[in-house]
Formats: C-alpha cells, structure tokens, sequence
C-alpha cells in the first residue's frame, strides 16, 4: 500500500505540473487527461509490441503527445475565456473516442502486459521535472510568460507573441501529461480509455487549484493532500469526488488563491534596484522596464 501511495502521489504531481505549466502563460486546459491516454497508448505500444524498454518508450510518448498538442494549440487559441475550455474538454473526448475505436490500441477492451513503472523511476522523473521547473522560474522565460498571463496587449507591445508562448506551454503540459500516463498505464498492467475520462482532467485542474497556481509548489501541495487523504480513510473514498467538491468550495471561500498563495519571484534584486519603487511581484511592469528605459534614454 505505501508503494503504491507514494507512486500514485509521484504521477498526480506530475500531472498537477502538466496543469500548471500552462497555467503559467494564462491558460486553463482541461485537455491533460487525453494527453495523459496518448502517454500511456503509444508508450504501451512501444513496450509490448515493438519491445522498447519504458525510458524510451515514454520519452517517444512525450515528444508525439507534445507535437499533437502544439498543432491542436495554434488553432485553438483563436478562441478565449470559456470558448478554449470547452475546445480543450472537445479535445480530451475526441482523443479518447480515437482510442476506444482504434484496434491497434485495443479498443474499448483496451491494452494489457503493461509493466514495469517503479516508484524510483517515478520519483527521479518527479525531482527532474521539479528542478526544470525551479530552473525555469530563475530565467527570462519565467517573466515573459508572466507577462502573456498578466497582460498580453503589453507583452505584444514588448515583442513578445503570446500564441506562440501558449504553445509552447500547452506543448511542455502535454509531454509532462504524457509521462505521467506512461507511468500510469504500466503501473495498471492493465488500460482502457475509461481510465481517461474527463474526470481526470477536473480532478488534475483541482489539485493546482487547491495547492495554488502561483508557484511550483502549490501543485505538488494540492496533489499529495488529495492523492493520501482518501487512502488515510479508506471510508472516504466512496464520497472522493463529494468531499473533493466540498473541499474546493471551502477552500475557495477561505483562500481563494490556494494553501500556497505566494508568488513565485521571476526578478533578480538587481532588476529591482534599477528601477526604484518597482514591485518584483508585478511581472508585467518588469518585462516593460527595459523598454522604459531606453525610451527615457532617447
């Protein structure tokens, strides 16, 4: 029981992060759940038909799963607000509707003989992921996608596009989705598509509303509270998804930024200094300093 708590708890904060990547750049997608299926599928594939070992196999699942959601991504973002949920939902079912329909894949009997997730693999890719994110929220990057969240009118004004910016995220969500659902599926030994259903994506989106969507660690909060409580007390997981939505619905009232509200810092102090009165916590105001002040040198 404790192996497979700490396994599931590694692949929902894998998951909790696919959310929150593309969080970062101001969008909400509820479309992880089929790139977490395409994940499992075409690394389930590669294991027990074509003989590949998991590493690979998951690695092929995460480029493919994130070149799909790149090209679903770019015509997809001409919608907004609650349009591009319900294209990002549209997605998650048409992606499992292909699985269950495919023969290749098993249909709707699904795929079997997978095998060979481990809670070290799980856990090293976890610590993997975590530090790309640390690393990532100490570069430009971090401010530019700040900046798409926060305004994106000024970060066109600055150059920046905020389509391919939103791109890139949904792209980087869905291979970490992907690697999550590789790990799932040969944990299970066995898979449908049902295993993927829409609910997987709402839980997913709950556990970095829970934790917080504005730092790294908020996600990973979120996943491990919701991921061990229910095994804590086994009576509650009849009325998982009743407590769930009541948990949300206090927690929304009570902190509606999450357990962990503080904001990741994407500036250095010296930033900071160059422009005094500056808040570091406002992304948007320091993604247009530079272009203040060359305009206050012309």
């Amino acid at each position: 029981m404790t192996s497979d708590l700490l396994l599931f708890t590694g692949i929902n904060i894998l998951m909790a992060w696919s959310v929150y990547i593309v969080l970062m750049s101001g969008t909400l997608s509820f479309a992880n759940g089929g790139f977490m299926a395409i994940g499992g599928y075409v690394a389930g594939a590669l294991t027990v038909k074509a003989g590949l070992p998991l590493p690979l196999a998951m690695l092929v699942g995460a480029v493919l799963c994130a070149l799909f959601a790149m090209a679903v991504a770019w015509p997809s973002l001409r919608t907004r607000g609650v349009y591009l949920i319900l294209v990002t939902i549209g997605v998650s079912f048409c992606v499992k509707n292909a699985f269950e329909a495919t023969k290749f894949f098993g249909g709707v009997q699904g795929m079997s003989g997978l095998q060979g997730t481990t809670v070290w693999l799980v856990w090293g890719t976890v610590l993997a992921v975590g530090l790309g994110l640390w690393l990532l929220s100490r570069t430009p990057m971090q401010r530019i996608m700040d900046a798409v969240r926060e305004d994106e009118m000024a970060a066109r004004s600055l150059g920046v596009s905020p389509a391919y910016v939103k791109t890139v995220c949904l792209g980087a969500g869905a291979a970490i989705a992907a690697v999550a659902g590789a790990f799932y599926a040969h944990h299970m030994f066995v898979i449908t598509p049902e295993h993927f259903n829409i609910f997987v994506s709402v839980f997913v989106v709950l556990y970095v509303i829970m934790g917080g969507v504005n730092n790294l660690w908020g996600p990973v909060v979120g996943a491990t509270i919701m991921t061990a409580l229910p095994e804590l007390i086994r009576e509650l997981q009849a009325w998982r998804p009743t407590a769930f939505g009541l948990a949300i619905v206090i927690l929304l009232l009570v902190r509606p930024e999450g357990l962990l509200a503080f904001r990741t810092r994407s500036a250095k102090a010296a930033d900071a200094r160059l422009e005094p009165g500056v808040d570091v916590a406002a992304p948007h105001v320091i993604a247009a300093a530079p272009a203040v002040r060359e305009e206050a040198v012309r």
